[in-house]
């Protein structure tokens, strides 16, 4: 029997494709977060004269990205490379009309990578988006002390139980190395009360969240990220940010707060030093959110929000977020 593919839903197409649509043929598009293809596959077939450069960290499924918009030919231009690392040897290139960063993990990840990013499959516990990386979540479970498990698990999970865990992985670890997700999975539900255990979601969703972003350093990247991408945009160029949990969207929220502002200055200071200038406009004061058919259809979207910002002109100033 062939082996099925999942293929990963672009989250709120339409929406994004109606926000960064083009003002003028010839405009540049930067897909951040390629993947599979799905949005960069909307904008080159909506917008028949726009160029489009996809930056995925992960060779392996930017190979089915090229095969997906094969037909498109030198419109689009493939780079792996983590995105915060493109924008930051960006001198002298093309300044971008539109950005996207999608930061859901794609389906790939979850269904066919091998990597252990679910906890329902018997994999090896890995969950590198580029396996060049040198930190797995295999060396990070067996390696990381007591208080840093914890820690971690309860910062970027949000997990309230994160010190149960942290104790009984360091338990279970002293017996034998956790080297596969379903048995940190097993850990993790069995280190929570019973009620817990058997919740609205599975109780390792949060540390398995939590090991996912250390391992990958997805808000340091999502920080600096924000900084290239908006400090490359042309003026009146528009950037497009799908965010999927807390943590991801209050960085994204206050970093577009801190930039509409007109000045920065401590109140106490006589004199605006800081340039006095909004950087950019908000395009969405609120999130915008999947529809309810969309969520029947993808139910991975139902955390999803989408945020947009427009460059106003060439000054720059740096944010305090």
């Amino acid at each position: 029997m062939a082996k099925k593919e999942f293929v990963h839903f672009s989250i709120m197409k339409d929406e994004v494709c109606s926000f960064l649509a083009p003002s003028e043929s010839g405009q540049l598009f930067v897909d951040c977060t390629m993947g599979e293809g799905g949005h960069s596959f909307e904008f080159l077939s909506r917008f028949p004269d726009i160029r489009l450069i996809g930056l995925d960290a992960d060779p392996v499924i930017q190979q089915k990205a090229k095969k997906r918009l094969a037909s498109f030919g030198d419109r689009v231009q493939f780079i792996n490379t983590y995105f915060d690392e493109y924008f930051e040897d960006q001198i002298g290139l093309d300044k971008p009309d539109r950005i996207l960063l999608d930061l859901g993990i794609s389906m790939f990840h979850y269904e066919e990578s091998g990597r252990g990013f679910t906890f329902a499959k018997d994999e090896p516990l890995d969950m590198r988006l580029n396996t060049d990386n040198p930190l797995s979540a295999e060396v990070l479970v067996n390696e990381y002390d007591e208080k840093e498990l914890a820690d971690l698990i309860y910062k970027y999970g949000e997990e309230r139980y994160s010190r149960r865990i942290a104790q009984a992985i360091v338990r279970e670890r002293a017996v034998e190395p956790i080297k596969s997700a379903s048995q940190l999975a097993n850990i993790v539900a069995h280190s929570v009360p019973a009620a817990y255990r058997h919740g609205r979601i599975h109780a390792a969703t949060r540390t398995f969240q939590a090991i996912r972003i250390v391992v990958n350093n997805e808000l340091g990247r999502l920080h600096s990220v924000l900084r290239g991408a908006v400090k490359s945009l042309k003026p009146g160029g528009v950037i497009a940010v799908i965010t999927f949990h807390s943590l991801e969207d209050r960085i994204v929220k206050h970093f577009f707060r801190d930039l509409n502002r007109d000045c920065i200055c401590p109140s106490e200071q006589p004199r605006c030093s800081c340039g006095g200038a909004r950087v950019v406009d908000m395009v969405t004061r609120k999130p915008v959110v999947p529809t309810a058919e969309e969520i029947s259809i993808n139910p991975a979207s139902r955390s999803s929000k989408l945020r947009v910002a427009r460059r106003i002109s060439d000054f720059w100033r740096e944010s305090d977020v």
